[in-house]
This record gives C-alpha cells, sequence and structure tokens, in this order.
C-alpha cells in the first residue's frame, strides 16, 4: 500500500472514528478521495508534500473538464480542506495548501426557500379538527421550527421531546445528538396532537413513535412527502416544495433575522460549518434586497 492510500486511508477512518459521519457520507469522502488519489498518481506525484496549492487548482479544474458541476466540485474541495487539515493536525505537514482555495462560487447554489408569508400560509391548511390534519400539522410545524431532516422527523420517538422544556432531542447522521429548541407554535401543535388525535389514531395500540400511521408505525419518508405536496398543491404553490424546503426556510429566515452562523450550524446538525455557509447567500440576497427597497441612494 503507498504512503498516499495509507494517509487516505487514516484521514477516512478518523471521519469515521472522531467525526462519527454516517456510512454514506463516509462513501462519498472515500469516492472524492480515491478520484484524487488517481489523479495524483497519473500526475506522477507520490510524496503528498508535492501536492501543494497549484496541483489542488489543477485538480479542480481536470474534474471540471471531466464534466462536474460546481456543486459537485465545491464538495471535492471540501473533502480536500477536511484531508489536509488532518494532515496538518497530525503533523504531516506543516501548511494547509487547500485552505486558500475558494469554492466554486456557481457551486454554492441558493437553495428554494419560502417567504415567512409563505410558511404562514402552508402551515394553515391542515384540517386540526381531523386527527391525520392535527398530525399533519404538528409535523410540518415541527419541520420548520427546528430544522429537521425529514428522516428525523419520521423517526422521533415519543420520548425525544420535552414539552415542558421546549425542545427536541434528535438523532442525526452519524448518531450525533443534537438539541434543537422547537418554539412556541410547534410545541401547541403537538401538545394539541398528543392529547387528542395520537390516541384516536393508535386505537389502543402501543407506539415508540411521536408520530404516528397505520398500526403505530411511523410514516415513511414517501409518504410525508406526497402529504406535503398535497397541502402545498391546495395553498396554491407552483414552485416545488419539499420537506428541504422548509429546512432551507428555517435556516435562512434564522440567518435573515440576525442568528449567528454557528448556532444555526449546530441547529441543523452539521459537522463542517462549509455546508452551513451556503445559507449566508441566502441572507445576503436578502439584505441586498431590502437595500434596494428602502434606501434612498441604492
Amino acid at each position: 500500500m503507498s504512503t498516499l492510500d495509507t494517509l487516505s486511508d487514516r484521514y477516512l477512518n478518523y471521519l469515521l472514528i472522531e467525526k462519527g459521519l454516517s456510512a454514506k457520507t463516509l462513501e462519498s469522502y472515500g469516492s472524492d478521495m480515491a478520484r484524487y488519489l488517481s489523479f495524483l498518481e497519473k500526475n506522477g506525484i507520490k510524496d503528498i508534500s508535492n501536492a501543494g496549492t497549484p496541483v489542488i487548482l489543477k485538480y479542480l479544474i481536470f474534474i471540471r473538464n471531466e464534466g462536474l458541476g460546481a456543486k459537485s466540485r465545491a464538495r471535492h474541495l471540501v473533502t480536500l480542506r477536511g484531508f489536509y487539515k488532518f494532515l496538518v493536525n497530525e503533523k504531516i505537514l506543516k501548511h494547509d495548501p487547500a485552505r486558500l482555495v475558494a469554492l466554486p462560487k456557481s457551486g454554492l447554489k441558493l437553495p428554494d426557500v419560502l417567504s415567512v408569508e409563505e410558511v404562514k400560509l402552508l402551515l394553515s391548511i391542515p384540517d386540526t379538527g381531523t386527527p391525520t390534519g392535527a398530525r399533519d400539522a404538528a409535523m410540518i410545524e415541527l419541520l420548520y421550527a427546528s430544522g429537521l431532516r425529514v428522516s428525523e422527523l419520521i423517526n422521533l420517538k415519543f420520548q425525544d421531546i420535552n414539552l415542558e422544556a421546549g425542545f427536541v432531542r434528535i438523532f442525526g447522521k452519524g448518531s450525533k445528538e443534537r438539541i434543537v429548541p422547537i418554539g412556541l407554535f410547534a410545541k401547541e401543535k403537538i401538545d394539541d396532537y398528543l392529547k387528542t388525535s395520537r390516541p384516536l389514531l393508535l386505537k389502543n395500540i402501543a407506539s415508540k413513535y411521536l408520530f404516528v400511521a397505520r398500526a403505530g408505525k411511523p410514516m415513511t419518508r414517501q409518504g410525508f412527502w406526497k402529504l406535503l405536496k398535497r397541502y402545498a398543491q391546495k395553498a396554491g404553490f407552483i414552485k416545488k416544495i419539499t420537506p428541504h424546503s422548509l429546512r432551507h426556510s428555517f435556516a435562512s429566515h434564522l440567518l435573515e433575522g440576525g442568528a449567528d452562523l454557528r448556532a444555526v450550524q449546530v441547529m441543523l446538525g452539521h459537522v463542517d460549518i462549509s455546508t452551513t455557509q451556503i445559507y449566508t447567500h441566502v441572507a445576503r440576497e436578502h439584505l441586498k434586497n431590502m437595500h434596494e427597497k428602502f434606501h434612498p441612494r441604492s
């Protein structure tokens, strides 16, 4: 096994053991590293100390010419930044050659977000007078209030919610635990659902899941996507609305309101803050629009 392969394996083991990344995320990092090492080998580079900033830039140009879009190139650079930072921390390299390499700008595509008014409209659609409507209203409200991934939402256990304290405990990617506030509106919707609708949906069946579907089982990802799509259509939205749209909106609205980027990173459960930084572009766009609208000399 070559030195480069050894270093790559050490880095991936570090991500698995120290960072606790999920198998899917680790697979992506491994694929990126394999592609980079293949590039180094083809260019006759056997020592990582010879793979400095010019080589990294040459690699990004290479994968662009291979047809990779800006978003994929940005992901590759995030992988390499982590790799080189690891090498510096391990005293294998003295300097980080990837630190000053900028992410491809067009790779930071603005995520689809809803305005605050659009969120309010969507949240008003479910019929809370029915058991399923009350459940759906609570789920959508919590999704927006806490920025959950859809997989995190449907797998919430009854014991993971603390209405009195006003927070939810999430086990995200890589089984990383985080605590996220849920807010007053979500708290009220969930409380109403638990008191009136959940017992009716369970019909004397015990379930460990907070939000239940048939026979006390959790809702599937596809099931939640379908109901959200149905409510979006009833609200008259033309744009495509997905569960991730509400997660994007959660982050963007927090940043627009002045929230700290690190705090948003923690609430979203992002391991790398570069993943969260995409939302700062949404906030900047909002500020730019406000400036153009209200400044007398914009």
